[in-house]
């Protein structure tokens, strides 16, 4: 079973930097996609960025192009997300999931395990 922890959220002002970091344990070779997602209150749940475990490569949806930035490190099994230049309409809960899948997938109905999330609150 794989189990992932979001930890690194909280209150910011706009224009700071945050990282966000996603502890994976569990995982075996046929769950290579790792993403992030967020929640805004209201709003549906919205894909941000994929990486893919064993080669490294990523996929951003098109408003966090530039902005932000997924990172994986293999030695201490984390998945980090780095926001920058923050906005107050970036607020939401931050969710990184897991899926059973070679591919990077955007739905998060593809996706096979989820963390519970962490708050970002971005004041302006």
């Amino acid at each position: 079973q794989v189990e992932l922890v979001e930890s690194g959220g909280g209150l910011v002002q706009a224009g700071d930097s945050l990282r966000l970091s996603c502890a994976v344990s569990g995982r075996d070779s046929t769950t290579n996609a790792v993403g992030w997602f967020r929640q805004a209150q209201g709003k549906e749940r919205e894909f941000l960025a994929a990486i893919g475990w064993s080669l490294g490569n990523t996929y951003y949806a098109d408003p966090v192009k530039g902005r932000f930035t997924i990172s994986r490190d293999i030695a201490n099994n984390t998945v980090d997300l780095q926001l920058t230049s923050l906005k107050p309409e970036d607020t939401a809960v931050y969710y990184c999931a897991a899926a059973r899948t070679f591919y990077l997938p955007k739905l998060e109905t593809t996706y096979d395990f989820w963390g519970q999330g962490t708050q970002v609150t971005v004041s302006s």
